[in-house]
């Protein structure tokens, strides 16, 4: 039996439920960032020989620094280890997410008015770090995800560290890895190995940003280290908000609700419906499905602790209850689908109709899966093209546009009693 609770809006108990979803992930990783500097602190005084320590300890693999990193033979000798089938899957995979973030590209531009020439300059980033996760699965789709956008905006050197427990790489990693474009894969993962590709180490090279999924250890690290590297984000447990009416099928709501289950423990899935009647036949459609699938186990502990059915008394109440959470995924599975998307503030990915699961959306639609959680959708976005880009300001005066706003300039300076910056705009007008 399945443990999920219905709770209505109009109960007295959904005052604190609320409460709690709101403030997820607001403590997340805080009990372990002590450890977590520990390593890091390790990683930066000793560089590969901390990595090579940490990883023998976590993933019971005894590295060297000559070993670290897979050679191109096992590259190309992983497409002989899969079927040609599930190779073609992939690369139709990387082709939808090549053609969605193409749109993505920004050019930089330039304006001239009365003797100043202004703009802004687009440069690539030089070198980016993709953390793929290992251990309770694999994620190919997440080396896609990272790399080709990475590729799109023009970075030179894409590289990736993973996880190797044991030492065994699966070989749908490092396909993907060869679709993508990558250039480098190092058999490191944990907080040892984000630590690595930020301050750099004897093997493992600094990278300008690190991006892609991980562990609580991961999502702390990067967290600590946001500002000696750029990051994408920091990453919580992964999460589904559904938005549906009566003409919802059950079955469906029911089937998304568990695909997010089964990712891990701490996986949040949500329905939230004005319908009594609906909440249900999900309720029931959930049970009757948990027990025929594999993670079982891990759905049973995610739905018990982070799942939930609430009832509201309005749609409109629906909304804004969704806008509050800002989910990571939204599923919107109602009669009009579209004028409910007008309402939406919030989210980082919309599903919209019940033809349309998440799971499109994680490998084969072409918009990102790296998208924000834990409320953060309020103000991040998903993963893009941008983001592997930086902005540069571009000033050029005339004799005649220095004349015209030199004294402006160096009044203001001598407002804030900065007497350098007033006299360097005089001496260039010939004023004393």
């Amino acid at each position: 039996m399945t443990p999920l609770r219905i709770i209505r809006t109009d109960s007295p108990r959904f005052i604190p439920v609320r409460n709690k979803l709101l403030s997820r992930g607001a403590s997340y990783g805080k009990s372990i960032e002590s450890a977590v500097r520990k390593i890091i602190e390790e990683v930066r005084i000793h560089g590969d020989k901390a990595v090579i320590k940490y990883t023998r300890k976590f993933d019971g693999l005894s590295l060297t620094s000559s070993t670290m990193r897979i050679n191109q033979k096992a590259i190309k000798e992983a497409y002989s280890k899969i079927e040609r089938d599930d190779v073609e899957d992939l690369e139709y995979a990387a082709r939808r997410i090549r053609d969605f973030h193409r749109h993505q590209k920004i050019s930089g531009w330039r304006y001239t008015v009365k003797g100043v020439l202004l703009g802004q300059m687009i440069t690539p980033l030089e070198r980016v770090g993709v953390y793929v996760p290992g251990g309770k699965a694999i994620y190919p789709s997440s080396v896609l995800m990272s790399a080709i956008p990475a590729r799109i905006a023009g970075v030179r050197h894409v590289m990736i560290c993973t996880p190797t427990p044991g030492g065994v790489i699966n070989p749908y990693l490092l396909v993907a890895a060869d679709i993508a474009g990558v250039d480098e894969i190092y058999t490191v993962g944990g907080a040892q190995a984000v630590a690595a590709m930020a301050l750099g180490t004897e093997t493992i090279p600094r990278v300008d940003k690190i991006v892609g999924p991980g562990n609580i250890y991961v999502a702390v690290a990067k967290k600590l280290l946001y500002g000696h590297v750029d990051i994408d984000m920091i990453a919580g447990p992964s999460e589904i908000l559904i938005i549906a009416d009566d003409t919802a099928d059950p079955s469906f709501v029911a089937m998304d609700m568990l695909s997010q289950a089964e990712h891990d423990e701490e996986a949040v899935a949500i329905l939230i419906t004005p319908s009594g009647v609906l909440a249900e036949r999900v309720l029931q459609s959930i049970k009757s499905e948990t027990g025929g699938l594999s993670r079982r186990k891990v759905i049973q502990h995610s739905l018990k602790n982070y799942g939930l059915i609430i009832v509201t008394k309005d749609m409109q109440e629906t909304v804004r209850l969704s806008n509050e959470i800002a989910p990571e995924h939204l599923s919107i599975q109602v009669a009009q689908p579209m004028e409910l998307l007008k309402e939406i503030k919030n989210a980082g990915a919309i599903f919209l109709d019940g033809y349309t699961p998440q799971t499109l959306g994680d490998y084969v639609a072409g918009p990102n899966h790296t998208l924000p959680t834990g409320g953060t959708a309020r103000f991040f976005s998903p993963l893009m093209v941008e983001d592997f880009i930086k902005r540069s300001s571009i000033i050029r005066y005339s004799k005649a546009g220095l004349k015209r706003d030199g004294g402006v300039a160096s009044r203001m300076a001598e407002i804030e009693g900065l007497d350098a910056h007033s006299k360097a705009v005089r001496i260039r007008m010939g004023i004393k």
